[in-house]
């Protein structure tokens, strides 16, 4: 064997082995890429330039104020004004509750783009609610943590900041557009499936929302939805950046929690702002490390061999795609979403782009594999945290949620063989 070719077995070998001794991702990354620099004769200093090459985006920096955003939001009480916004729009229907849960979750992952956030706060209010009127505890949990998924996909999600990263820049804004029509068959997929579930099993309507209240329920409802529409609006207008509309949207999130509502008192500005920084220091020490181990993987021509293995299975860019969507979603199951994001980019984009599949395309499909892999044993964080807020076990809670996983399945093969689906927007931006 040639010299490349044992460089390859190293890496991809110890990089098993360390995820096999649990090993915290970032780490293993690390550790595999200086094996194998020390294995190649290359010098050490090319890790920690690599790394720091990898944080020197100015895109990066909107990650932090939307993950900032989404805690402030999250702790100001703002979920229960979007649930009730949700009641009122689709409360009325068989089985309301999870239509309200589904509707909601799509709502609050607008805001806050994390999956695992909005199942934090979306559920601690709807998985309580569900069980007092009547709904299984494990069916609570299934549906909210299947409906959580669409905030990785709907914009402002920070997952597709990370992906433009590794694409090597994709435009953010396209991604953003991409992202609006497959969350809202999402959206669709989901209460469908459980209007058909509350039909099977007798599950009522919510309890309307008074007519006094109407009123003060958009209002608020539509409060809470504004730091969305001020990092939506400011990026597809033109007028700011990413990182500029994170930062407006911060700052008024923070004045409708701390000052106008008043739900959280200002001495746990000091909780959020920690959480925040952990949360950013394991993005940014990961987004460094998969820099150094994207690196290493083009040094040795990995995503090349990927292509040519691919093509040599098939020149069927449906064959391909199918095989690419299996692969993924078992890379899902074991891997955390960011690291799969950093790590599978630059080995699968040179495969779909070698057909002809937009990257903005693929950002899409990708985001939306590892989003499912949140909530399938035995790594699944969402399940975790859904079962854990429900409390009931994780074989309970995953097959509650496995109707919602199949309805999830189908959306994903509308949007990967529909590119008409995913692309609409971002072509009529590009106008």
């Amino acid at each position: 064997m040639d010299t490349n070719t044992i460089a390859i077995i190293i890496l991809i070998s110890s990089f098993i082995l360390l995820i096999l001794l649990r090993f915290p991702i970032a780490l293993t990354l690390i550790i595999s890429s200086l094996v194998t620099v020390i294995y190649l004769g290359v010098p050490w200093a090319v890790i920690g330039q690599q790394m720091t090459q990898g944080m020197n985006s100015f895109s990066l920096l909107a990650i932090p104020f939307f993950i900032l955003t989404g805690q402030i939001m999250s702790e100001g009480g703002l979920a229960h004004r979007i649930v009730n916004l949700a009641r009122l729009l689709v409360g009325r229907v068989r089985g309301g509750l999870a239509m309200v849960n589904s509707v909601a979750s799509l709502f609050f992952g607008n805001i806050s783009g994390s999956a695992v956030a909005d199942v934090s706060s979306v559920g601690s209010v709807m998985i309580p609610m569900m069980k007092k009127q009547g709904y299984e505890a494990d069916y609570s949990v299934g549906v909210t943590i299947a409906s959580a998924i669409q905030g990785v996909v709907v914009p402002p999600s920070h997952n597709l900041v990370l992906y433009s990263l590794a694409a090597g820049g994709v435009s953010i804004a396209s991604l953003f557009m991409a992202g609006i029509v497959p969350g809202v068959i999402m959206l669709i997929a989901l209460m469908t499936t459980a209007y058909i579930i509350a039909r099977k099993r007798g599950y009522q309507k919510a309890e309307p929302v008074p007519k006094a209240e109407i009123g003060s329920v958009l209002l608020h409802g539509i409060l809470s939805l504004s730091p969305a529409v001020i990092i939506l609006g400011g990026i597809l207008s033109g007028w700011f950046t990413a990182t500029e509309s994170g930062a407006l949207a911060c700052l008024y999130s923070f004045i409708l929690a701390f000052g106008i509502y008043r739900d959280a008192p200002l001495r746990s500005l000091g909780k959020i702002l920690i959480r925040t920084l952990r949360t950013v220091s394991m993005v940014f020490f990961l987004i460094a490390a998969s820099a150094a181990f994207g690196w290493i993987l083009a040094y040795l021509q990995v995503p090349a061999m990927v292509t040519d293995l691919f093509l040599s299975v098939s020149d069927n860019p449906l064959v391909i795609l199918l095989i690419i969507n299996i692969l993924l979603l078992l890379l899902g199951a074991p891997m955390d979403m960011a690291p799969m994001i950093l790590i599978m980019t630059p080995i699968l984009l040179p495969v779909v782009t070698s057909f002809g599949m937009d990257p903005v395309h693929f950002g899409i499909v990708l985001i939306l594999n590892a989003g499912i892999g949140l909530i399938t044993p035995p790594v699944g964080t969402v399940l975790f945290v859904g079962c854990a807020i429900g409390k009931v076990s994780i074989q309970q809670g995953t097959k509650a949620m496995l109707p919602f996983f199949y309805a999830l399945l189908i959306v994903l093969l509308i949007i990967t063989y529909i590119p008409e689906v995913v692309m609409w927007l971002p072509n009529m931006l590009a106008k």
